[in-house]
């Protein structure tokens, strides 16, 4: 006798994924409709606007995504003229990465409409729900963190050359 099905509703990172794919559908149609970036670019143009000038392996980081997808989204940037890459002193082989003008003004147009999205999807919740929200997602964030750091786990086998589903499982990778 086989177990009962359960249905994916019941699982948290569905229910937040479905609510992501809605909500940030919004936003999406934002960013790409009106401001002709993709959502990677902004989420790297915000990351930028509240960090400041970055290494590319720290933009990485602070937008958790792999350096290749953040190496792609930059040159794309770049190449409208949102984000300059600059040469460090004593260094060229290492560069920052900064909003241009251009970058600054669009971060300064869209963040108040994103603002917006999240304010009145958060309407949904009294004062009390949202901070008990907020407090949840906080723990739930330093859980799976805490939890990623620890798992071993194989490394994902993205086609690949070499790559065999049987490698040996690593000491976690972060999600792209």
């Amino acid at each position: 006798m086989t177990a009962p099905r359960r249905p994916l509703d019941d699982l948290l990172l569905y229910r937040l994924s479905r609510l992501v794919g809605v909500a940030g559908g919004m936003v999406i149609r934002l960013c790409e409709g009106r401001f002709g970036i993709t959502r990677r670019e902004w989420r790297l143009i915000a990351v930028l606007a509240s960090r400041g000038e970055l290494g590319s392996s720290q933009l990485a980081e602070h937008a958790q995504l792999d350096r290749a997808r953040t190496s792609k989204a930059v040159g794309s940037l770049v190449e409208k003229q949102l984000v300059s890459r600059v040469a460090r002193s004593g260094d060229r082989r290492q560069v920052l990465l900064g909003l241009t003008e251009a970058g600054q003004a669009l971060y300064e147009e869209l963040f108040p409409l994103v603002t917006s999205i999240n304010a009145e999807l958060l309407g949904a919740l009294g004062k009390e729900d949202a901070a008990r929200l907020d407090e949840s997602l906080h723990r739930l964030q330093t859980r799976a963190e805490r939890m990623v750091q620890e798992a071993v786990l194989p490394k994902a086998d993205r086609g690949r050359r070499g790559a065999s589903p049987a490698s040996k499982p690593t000491k976690s990778a972060k999600p792209a």
